[in-house]
């Protein structure tokens, strides 16, 4: 059924036709109580294309396409060119679309985005719907100049802040003044008047949005205010700012604390939304788990921008994330350690230089864990950066390995190798530039070698390694000498040949041969040409560049082992491109020419995903959209790739003529090339060329020999014929790569040139199979300092890398895209109608209809939906919330189900084990009756009885316990009555006056001062309590010293009576065999020492026996009675004395009162020791009855004297 277009609606466009058609024909063939398939279009102007890119009322689709009758015909697509090259010519601009068109108008042009078959086929039909419904709006560029215009005659009306270009170029702000015609008066901020025209004048941001931390914010945006914004953010160390989707970083030059672990971690939670490298690794990160699709960082910007360090951070973010800092993760950081030494250099711009390119590629596990990774190297497998090996700049440095080698090596090492400093070689001497501010080659060695350890390279490979460097440092150290009159040259058998030769694994004279002749065949003869000085030179060099760039090659083949051995095949990674940056120096070769062209592609890739993809889609899929022009560097690119008259294709032309020279190579550039708008011939062997970032000015002086790359076979063969693993091992892959067969017969060796743009193109074309991620470095002065920021050069590196259109486009753009199944099935449980049509388009506009996301908000196209910034993450929140929501539910749920299933098995386990245990009681009872069968009644009713007896008791203190309580609770309950009728009375009887209340009042404050001196007496006393308390600790001590000592004095009079107990049975018996008058005398001269003596008395040798008898038992009768109180007494004071121990433990009584029982103690104690020495003196006095002494006698006393000592 076919639609016509009203005048007074809105006009249709080819969309709504067939959604209208659609809808309109299942209505009619449904029934009439099931929801349309379609809904129909809201018609919001944010989702309307203009009336001029509707299509006719009289369109129609069939079978064989997409048809328009116009004026009775059909429209073909030679009339859809034609219309189209009419609209451009109106405009005066020309639309920039990348595609098949550009393509086919340049069929011998090269290009990795190319396609082949049914894809051309496809494009070239997109191209045909693209002409038929893409049409540029008429009068954009008038509209926007309008709006410019208009800001700034308002701005001049209210005399706001402006920026005024100065005569010197550069963009200062200040304050309208006065206007007259075309010129106007600008106050600037130092205070000085500067008189401009008025067209130079741009409006300036309010102050508010000064420093954001992304550009799109920006009210007004011009250079000068993006200018202004980084220089702000810079200054207050800010380095990172967005400009859209991609990342600006302003190198510091120093170090900035924004990259520790916590930066990691509230990234990682995304705790902060600040611009960052971090972000950027998180975004890549997330969009490969969520997505499952490969992503790539690529990182951009001139020499000495940074680039080197951004790519370690997004590497140490990722491993990070990846599982720590441990295993393969810490192996994907040490290799940058490796990397830097063997491929970075100091240039003229940069201290940390990259001379060569590295694609870092992470992979990941299903679960985001790193798996492994792989490197790929661009320059050193092309071999023309070698020529850094051999040639240097002034004020420029090789490779960092030579001066770290040379400085850090241990001193076994260095005598192995003959290792000098580094002012000893020729290679590295020639710059007159051995060392780097600031950093320590040597440590930076150490470092090295902790890395070539964390990568699995052996200590004996590591000494291979070592010594490849210092043969090649020898190689340069090889003099010549003339040796005929035709100037031919022999090598010089001095120590560098020598030691070069032993490092290599060749005898001496083998190298000298080698370097000093060349071989020609001549039929089956072999002919020896002696060489001339320069090609000496020549060939000696080409030895050791060859060495050192198949060492590199050999090192990145050894870590990408490493890397992954663990890998597994996820089809998961992240890539990292971190490449040369764009060179212009004072004079330029064939290395710069190289690096600024892969510049070159890598801009063309970046314009290719910002601009003209972007707006290529915006186009096919029918959205409202004004396109932004933007610079396209395609000319410059076909400068070098074209054929046959490109830059690479005359240079290798140039390349396969043997009498070919650089001046001859110079001349056919300029012949061929003088009309492209890109290059300029200059004198002599110079040309120039127009590049994104600026013109360059090449010197053509060295091209063909570094193209073509000579190595002669002479040192192929001797590396080969050498006996160390490393030299074979580099000739044999240079001799598989030459037996390999050519593509055609008569195809000559390829050139350096052609590998490296083979190289290039197999770069972007793996880029292209991921989703970029964009980060430009800026380097902000040139004299590498921190804190200054040139304007100019500056605006130079954002002008090159296009940050206003990439805002442009950012802001006007919508920068989510998703197809309408993968919207529907993500975001249709969402809603809440369910009377909605099943198909994916019906369930988007419901969905966003219900969220009331504004019309100007999104956008829907033929195939996708597109949306501005900031609402997918506004769904995805709602998404978000709803599925916790649902989670919740289903927790619950679960958690019940969980519940009383675990409460029946509980159920069940205990029946099962009450069964089990009732069982193995009366198993164990049946045991024990069969095993005490007379005993086990009584035994039964013994422990029934016990049972029953405690359970009366416990039963009794309980019931008593509750009588008590009740007790007691009855008596509160009366006395609480008894106080409320107490109250009662009272305040019915009393009534409150005035002066009653201030006494009360009076009383209260007496009441708080006496209570505040009670807590101050408690304060007292408990100070005077833990004074006490030390006190006792200390009473305590000298408690438990007294008693060892009381122990000791106890066990010292113990010993003591026990001896004369001895000695008195001794004298005992020695009186009944005859002898007579024994007697003991005991004399005490202290409180510690007891002496003991023995007396005979003479004048009782005539008395009679049984006398003597009685008397010496009478004796012994006494010191037994002392001997048993000494005991008693000794009983009774310890006891004591471990009363007041465990008293002290226990804290039962206050410290005074057991300080007061010590005293009690010690005083008994002595009173009862004094009774007892004069008890004992007393004994002693009546066993000492003679008055005369034998000379035994004395013999006894003086040895029983002796043996009181040792007692004592």
């Amino acid at each position: 059924m076919m639609l016509s277009a009203s005048p007074t609606t809105f006009a249709k466009s080819s969309l709504e036709e067939m959604l209208e058609s659609l809808r309109r024909r299942d209505e009619a063939e449904k029934p009439k109580d099931l929801p349309p398939v379609l809904p129909s279009r809201p018609t919001t102007k944010a989702r309307l294309p203009s009336a001029r890119r509707s299509l006719p009322t009289n369109f129609r689709v069939d079978g064989n396409g997409w048809k328009c009758d116009v004026n009775g015909g059909l429209f073909s697509e030679v009339n859809g060119e034609e219309e189209g090259k009419r609209k451009e010519k109106e405009l005066g601009m020309r639309r920039n679309s990348f595609g098949s068109k550009k393509m086919r108008k340049y069929e011998h042009v090269d290009s990795p985005y190319s396609l082949e078959g049914n894809e051309a086929e496809e494009m070239e039909g997109e191209d045909r719907v693209s002409d038929v419904k893409a049409q540029l709006k008429e009068g954009t560029k008038g509209k926007v100049e309008w709006e410019e215009n208009d800001n700034i005659g308002y701005f001049i009306k209210k005399k706001l802040s402006v920026w005024c270009r100065l005569s010197n170029g550069l963009w200062r702000s200040g304050t309208i003044q006065s206007t007259s015609g075309e010129e106007s008066f600008v106050s600037l901020s130092n205070g000085n008047v500067e008189k401009t025209s008025t067209s130079e004048l741009l409006p300036a941001n309010p102050e508010i949005l000064e420093g954001v931390n992304d550009l799109i914010r920006l009210s007004y945006l011009n250079e000068p205010s993006v200018l202004h914004n980084l220089k702000y953010r810079y200054s207050h160390n800010m380095i990172y700012s967005k400009a859209g989707p991609v990342l600006i970083a302003v190198n510091p030059f120093k170090d900035v604390q924004i990259y520790g672990k916590d930066f990691v971690t509230s990234y990682g939670l995304k705790a902060t939304d600040s611009p960052h490298i971090f972000a950027i690794a998180d975004a890549a990160y997330n969009e490969m788990i969520n997505d499952g699709v490969n992503q790539s960082i690529i990182i951009s910007g001139e020499s000495g921008a940074g680039k080197t360090e951004t790519a370690k951070f997004a590497m140490q973010y990722l491993a990070a994330l990846g599982g720590g800092n441990g295993g393969i993760e810490h192996e994907v950081l040490q290799t940058n350690c490796i990397l830097e030494a063997f491929g970075n250099a100091k240039t003229s711009r940069n201290d940390n230089s990259s001379r060569f390119g590295k694609l870092f590629e992470i992979h990941f596990t299903a679960l985001g864990k790193i798996s492994g990774a792989k490197i790929q190297t661009y320059v050193f497998n092309v071999s023309f950066e070698q020529s850094r090996v051999v040639q240097l700049a002034t004020g420029e440095r090789s490779y960092h390995i030579f001066y770290q080698l040379c400085a850090g090596a241990p001193p076994a090492l260095r005598e192995k190798l003959n290792l000098k400093m580094a002012n000893e070689y020729s290679y590295l001497f020639q710059s007159d530039c051995l060392v780097i501010d600031g950093v320590d080659d040597a440590q930076k060695f150490h470092k090295l070698m902790e890395a070539l350890d964390v990568v699995q390279i052996c200590k004996e490979e590591q000494e291979q390694v070592f010594a490849m460097l210092a043969a090649v440092l020898w190689l340069g150290n090889i003099s010549y000498q003339v040796i005929d009159n035709e100037n031919h040259i022999e090598a010089s058998a001095d120590e560098a040949l020598t030691t070069a030769a032993r490092l290599v694994g060749c005898a001496p004279h083998e190298l000298m041969q080698a370097l000093s002749t060349h071989r020609i065949r001549v039929g089956k003869d072999i002919i020896a040409k002696k060489l001339t000085l320069q090609q000496a030179i020549d060939t000696r060099d080409a030895l050791a560049k060859f060495i050192y760039a198949s060492l590199f090659d050999w090192l990145v083949e050894q870590i990408n082992k490493s890397l992954e051995a663990g890998k597994q095949c996820t089809g998961r990674s992240i890539s990292i491109l971190d490449i040369f940056g764009f060179e212009s120096f004072k004079k330029n070769s064939f290395e710069q020419f190289c690096i600024n062209y892969a510049n070159e592609r890598l801009q063309q890739h970046f314009k290719r995903h910002l601009f003209k993809l972007e707006q290529e889609e915006y186009e096919l899929e029918g959205i409202d959209w004004t396109k932004v022009d933007f610079e396209d560097n395609q000319k410059c690119l076909d400068l070098f790739e074209k054929k046959p008259l490109g830059l690479l294709s005359l240079l290798d032309e140039e390349s396969n003529f043997p009498n070919a020279t650089d001046l001859t190579l110079s001349n056919k550039l300029k012949q061929h090339l003088h009309a492209n708008s890109c290059f300029k011939g200059d004198r002599g062997m110079a040309f120039s060329v127009r590049h994104f970032s600026g013109e360059v000015l090449y010197d053509t002086k060295g091209f063909l020999e570094k193209n073509r790359d000579p190595l002669n076979s002479e040192l192929v063969q001797l590396l080969s014929s050498c006996t160390g693993q490393l030299p074979q091992f580099f000739a044999s892959k240079m001799l598989n790569q030459s037996l390999k067969p050519a593509t055609s017969l008569d195809a000559p060796k390829q050139s350096v040139s052609t590998k490296f743009k083979g190289q290039l193109f197999k770069l972007m074309h793996q880029l292209e199979n991921t989703t970029p991620h964009f980060i430009h470095c800026i380097k902000p002065n040139r004299k590498k300092l921190p804190g200054i920021y040139e304007e100019d050069l500056v605006l130079q590196q954002l002008r090159c890398c296009g940050v206003l259109e990439v805002v442009r486009i950012s802001r006007s753009g919508y920068p989510t895209r998703i197809t309408h199944a993968e919207f529907a099935e993500r975001y249709g449980f969402l809603l809440l109608e369910t009377n909605v049509s099943k198909d994916p388009l019906s369930i988007s506009v419901a969905v966003l209809k219900q969220f009331n996301v504004l019309p100007e908000m999104y956008q829907i196209g033929y195939t996708k939906l597109y949306l501005r910034t900031g609402q997918i993450g506004t769904l995805e929140d709602k998404r978000k919330r709803v599925l916790r929501g649902v989670i919740e539910v289903q927790k619950c749920l679960r958690g019940h189900r969980a519940r009383r299933l675990f409460h029946e098995l509980k159920k069940g386990a205990r029946n099962i084990q009450s069964s089990i245990c009732s069982e193995n009681i009366q198993r164990t009872d049946a045991i024990e009756a069969n095993r005490f069968p007379p005993f086990a009644p009584q035994f039964v009713d013994e422990q029934l009885t016990a049972v029953i007896y405690l359970q009366s008791v416990i039963r009794g203190w309980l019931a008593r316990r509750h009588f008590n309580n009740m007790h007691n609770f009855k008596q509160l309950k009366y006395e609480s009555k008894k106080s409320k009728r107490k109250d009662i009375l009272h305040e019915q009887q009393i009534q409150v006056m005035p002066s009653v209340m201030a006494e009360l009042q009076q009383r209260v404050l007496k009441a708080e001062a006496t209570l505040e001196k009670k807590e101050q007496e408690n304060a007292t006393l408990q100070e005077q309590l833990q004074q006490y308390e030390a006190r006792w600790l200390e009473y305590e001590a000298k408690m438990k010293s007294m008693e060892e000592m009381w122990q000791k004095q106890m066990a010292s009079l113990q010993t003591s009576l026990a001896a004369a107990r001895k000695s008195l049975a001794a004298d005992s018996n020695a009186d009944q065999l005859g002898r007579v008058d024994v007697a003991s005398h005991c004399c005490y001269d202290s409180e510690d020492k007891v002496c003991m003596e023995s007396r005979t008395p003479g004048e009782n040798n005539s008395a009679m026996p049984d006398v003597v008898e009685g008397r010496e038992n009478g004796s012994l009768n006494a010191a037994g009675n002392l001997l048993k109180e000494f005991e008693q007494r000794k009983q009774t004071f310890d006891d004591d004395a471990k009363s007041l121990i465990e008293i002290r433990t226990a804290q039962s009584t206050s410290n005074v009162k057991l300080y007061d029982e010590l005293r009690r103690l010690k005083h008994r104690f002595e009173t009862w020791k004094k009774d007892y020495k004069m008890r004992l003196k007393e004994a002693k006095a009546r066993l000492h009855n003679k008055p005369r002494h034998t000379e035994s006698d004395k013999a006894r006393r003086k040895w029983w004297g002796k043996l009181g000592a040792k007692a004592l």
